[in-house]
């Protein structure tokens, strides 16, 4: 089964727009997350509608972030992508009159909503500000990290 990997590149975009400090293209993040700049625009206009980035048009112009990396959390981030599927496990439907199969969904029903509150509740937790820190903490720690390294370490 694929993994939706949206939530982790959309943070991974918006920590590279905070550490460039200024309008930044969707031709160069389209570069750092290894995408097609159209993808970047979707994205980001998901964003802007949600208030957390703004275009700049012309020359110099680009994304920038409208808000404090405190003020948003990746529950924030996680709700502007339109709150995608969580978890990949479901429920088998293939006999709905089944009463086996009406237990077996209503435990896990319960299981997958608990654990789905608390992943959320988490999310709701971290601000993108604790992503920069801890990515700073990182940089500092590797040695030999160069100021340049931040347009995309890994």
């Amino acid at each position: 089964m694929r993994r939706d990997s949206r939530l982790s590149g959309v943070l991974h975009v918006l920590l590279h727009m905070a550490e460039h400090g200024g309008p930044v293209t969707s031709e160069v993040l389209a570069k750092a997350m290894c995408t097609n700049p159209v993808v970047i625009r979707r994205i980001m206009a998901g964003l802007r509608d949600c208030g957390y980035v703004r275009s700049e048009k012309g020359h110099g112009g680009g994304w920038v972030l409208a808000r404090n990396l405190e003020e948003v959390t990746l529950r924030d981030v996680y709700d502007a992508l339109g709150c995608p599927s969580l978890l990949a496990m479901g429920n088998r439907t293939d006999a709905p009159d089944c009463l086996v199969e009406q237990a077996v969904n209503a435990a896990l029903d319960k299981a997958f909503h608990d654990a789905e509150a608390l992943l959320l509740a988490r999310l709701g937790e971290v601000s993108l500000a604790m992503l920069s820190a801890d990515f700073h903490a990182r940089l500092s720690a590797r040695k030999g990290a160069r100021r340049t390294e931040i347009d995309h370490v890994h």
